[in-house]
């Protein structure tokens, strides 16, 4: 502050014609403290201080104070200016609360605040991974505020303190042995001290004594460069030992102002005492020359809040005209201004923030130790404006494999692992996997959450991936056969329909059923053309329709080939037993009406499932976790096995006409073409249900439509190409002529038998 003072007032430009006065004060207890801080307040020419309502005109005898160093005493004088608002600006009082101007509004510092500090520990902390930590504070307002917020913040950032205390002033020791025995018990290895400086000795002069070694020691600013607890016997032996320390400058001017100093009290011949003391320590020119760099960091801080009060009376006084304004101000107006400065100082910003601190951040210092000689050595800085932490990439630790130490309760859990508590700190856990459709999200490290509806996960996952739609796509490959064989399916149908159309009135057309043939075969196609709806992305007509009609379209063709077995076995067996029968059944077109009720049958079933519950387009996603099936959902319901037991029960009488004429000549006898249809039909449909069971992907739809496609074509194959084949190929077997050759020789064969 001297030398500030003395450049100040020799320069021509900062504060022309204008010479700055002062006073110090030793602040070592609170009475020299409040003495000094009053002292101030008397007015010019007074030796008391004269209360009033309205201070803005008191002139007290300083217009500004610089100091005191710590929290404790700053408080008080920080009380007692800003009743008055005089300028206060501190350079070592780094309590937070000083930073609140509703209390404290003429205070101002060149020192960061405690929450800044605060934040930088636990960026380090955050920065190697130590989540299991012990924290001491001295047993103070500086110590214990900060422990207190170094608690508040842990939290939010997944540290747990697993042991706190804190250390005594006095030199009895049984407090701190207990302190040191209760860290060991916690298992942590890393311990963060916010202390002061003679605290801190205390604590570490029975970590040596305890022998305690491989720990990391994380320091507050007060203690983390202080030249005498670095400097304790053995004290290389505790481990590492990581610091926050305020940022350094390099000030060679200080050097050459206490050489310059010392030397000229030298020359004097005596060494320099204080005035008010009876007796001073002696001081040589050797540590008086070398400060250590946590006083040079303390000094700069001095220095720049000499200037800044400088800076301030400048624009007070309007000096940058080159001559200062000789009119009488306040101390509440220099407060204004101050608040204000902004100026460079050995490359170094000097302004204050809203809360009155300063814009500088905090270097981070590890300890090395030469022998019994300790370094302090900058590794790392805190920037206050970005809030970002930056490390050397190597540093060294005092463990036997140079590593960085580990300090956790628990191992981390892998991923898609949740954890669960064992104990009453949230650092101590146990591992579980979560399970299928479940992750773990990292806001919530103790639940397994449940994935969307249409997302899935596989086991032990950390996120949720979206469902594919599948479902069976016109463009698909499978798809592209099936449509084919579809349309010549239709295609060949249609054929059939014009060669009998043609060929009407012929034997073989006769004998097949004749015009009961063209209705088979129309109800076939249709059939056919209801499978175009079991592709694409399934919707609410489709699935009602596709169903039902190809139900009734089946049921009028099975209807037909009942009805046709039916007659062939009446003409030739049942008409000369039973004529009065066969003749109801002639004249009462007995066939007609069979085809008529049978598929009215269908019919109404296919109304009643539409109606009370018709088909509709399902999302299934239970069938597979990882994916969504669009489908109709028909399939299972008890409309559409309904209509399978009814189309059964058709068949089931087919067989048994079959198998009643099994023995009629062999142009009427449709026994194995029947026959072969049926098993072609019931194969088909069993090995669909059979697909079903095992299987419900997106490509059980391609199966449904084969099995309808199988169905078709076995009617077609057995039953219709036989015909087709003597029509085209066999003209000499399709005369009348022929068809009454058959049927005598099978009347004598059965005359013979009888």
């Amino acid at each position: 502050m001297r030398m500030a003072t003395e450049e100040i007032n020799n320069s021509s430009i900062l504060l022309p014609n204008i010479t700055l006065g002062y006073e110090i004060y030793d602040t070592c207890s609170d009475t020299s403290n409040i003495y000094g801080s009053l002292k101030i307040l008397y007015q010019c020419g007074q030796s008391y201080i004269k209360m009033q309502n309205n201070f803005t005109n008191y002139r007290p005898k300083a217009i500004a104070l610089i100091g005191p160093s710590s929290s404790s005493f700053a408080f008080v004088t920080a009380s007692v200016m800003g009743k008055f608002l005089i300028p206060q600006i501190s350079y070592s009082a780094t309590h937070e609360l000083l930073s609140n101007k509703q209390i404290y509004p003429s205070f101002l510092r060149t020192i960061p605040s405690d929450k800044l500090q605060v934040e930088v520990i636990i960026n380090l902390l955050k920065r190697f991974h130590w989540t299991w930590v012990a924290m001491v504070g001295s047993n103070d307002v500086y110590g214990t505020q900060g422990l207190q917020d170094l608690m508040n913040l842990a939290a939010s950032y997944g540290i747990c303190v697993a042991y706190q205390g804190l250390v005594p002033l006095s030199t009895d020791t049984t407090t701190v042995k207990k302190m040191i025995s209760d860290i060991i018990q916690t298992g942590a290895k890393v311990v963060v001290v916010f202390s002061s400086y003679f605290n801190a000795r205390i604590l570490f002069q029975e970590v040596i004594i305890a022998n305690l070694t491989n720990y990391v020691w994380v320091g507050s600013e007060s203690w983390s460069m202080d030249p005498l607890t670095a400097g304790l016997t053995n004290i290389s032996r505790i481990g590492s030992v990581l610091g926050v320390a305020v940022g350094q400058t390099y000030f060679p001017k200080l050097l050459q102002f206490e050489t310059d100093y010392v030397r000229s009290l030298k020359s004097k011949g005596k060494y320099a005492c204080n005035q008010v003391c009876s007796t001073c320590q002696s001081f040589t020119l050797q540590n008086m020359s070398s400060p250590s760099q946590s006083d040079m960091s303390s000094s700069f801080n001095v220095y720049s809040a000499m200037y800044a009060i400088a800076h301030g009376l400048n624009q007070l006084l309007d000096c940058d005209s080159g001559q200062c304004s000789n009119k009488t101000y306040y101390p509440w107006q220099l407060l204004e201004k101050v608040k204000r400065v902004n100026f460079t100082l050995y490359n170094q910003s000097i302004y204050f923030d809203a809360n009155g601190d300063p814009a500088t951040g905090y270097d981070i210092i590890m300890w090395s130790w030469n022998g019994s000689r300790t370094t302090f050595n900058v590794i790392g800085s805190y920037s206050k404006s970005s809030q970002k932490l930056q490390l050397k990439d190597t540093l060294q630790w005092y463990t036997g494999d140079n590593t960085v130490p580990e300090s956790i309760c628990s191992i981390e859990c892998g991923k898609g692992e949740r954890r669960v508590q064992t104990g009453s700190s949230t650092c101590c856990f146990d591992c579980i996997t979560c399970p299928k459709m479940t992750f773990l999200n990292t806001s919530d490290l103790y639940t397994c959450q449940p994935c969307g509806l249409d997302q899935w996960s596989p086991i032990k996952s950390d996120t949720c991936f979206n469902r594919t739609l599948e479902y069976l796509a016109w463009t698909d490959p499978l798809s592209l056969v099936l449509l084919s064989i579809i349309t010549l399916l239709i295609l060949v149908t249609m054929a059939m329909v014009a060669i009998f159309i043609i060929n009407l009135n012929t034997p073989v057309v006769k004998s097949a059923g004749g015009k009961m043939c063209l209705t088979m075969l129309l109800s076939l196609a249709f059939s056919c053309g209801t499978l175009y709806c079991y592709f694409g992305k399934p919707g609410r007509i489709t699935c009602m329709v596709r169903q039902p009609i190809f139900a009734v379209s089946f049921t009028v063709c099975f209807a037909c080939i009942v009805v046709h077995s039916f007659q062939i076995v009446c003409i030739f067996k049942m008409a000369a037993h039973m004529p009065r029968l066969y003749n109801i059944w002639v004249k009462k077109n007995g066939s007609d009406v069979f085809i008529v009720v049978s598929s009215a049958l269908q019919v109404l079933i296919s109304i009643a499932w539409v109606a009370l519950k018709p088909s509709k387009p399902l999302e299934d996603y239970s069938t597979f976790p990882d994916q969504i099936i669009l489908k109709c959902s028909e399939t299972a319901s008890i409309g559409s096995i309904t209509q399978v037991i009814y189309i059964g029960l058709l068949s089931m009488i087919c067989f048994v006409f079959c198998y009643m004429g099994k023995d009629l000549p062999e142009n009427y006898n449709e026994a194995k073409c029947i026959s072969f249809s049926l098993l072609v039909y019931f194969f088909s449909w069993i090995a669909f249900f059979t697909v079903y069971i095992i299987y419900q992907g997106k490509y059980i739809t391609a199966a449904n439509v084969g099995a309808v496609l199988l169905s078709v074509l076995g009617i077609l194959i057995g039953y219709f190409t036989p015909k087709c084949y003597v029509i085209l190929f066999r003209p000499a077997l399709n005369t009348a002529e022929h068809f009454q050759t058959a049927i005598q020789n099978y009347t004598k064969n059965k005359s013979a038998q009888d």
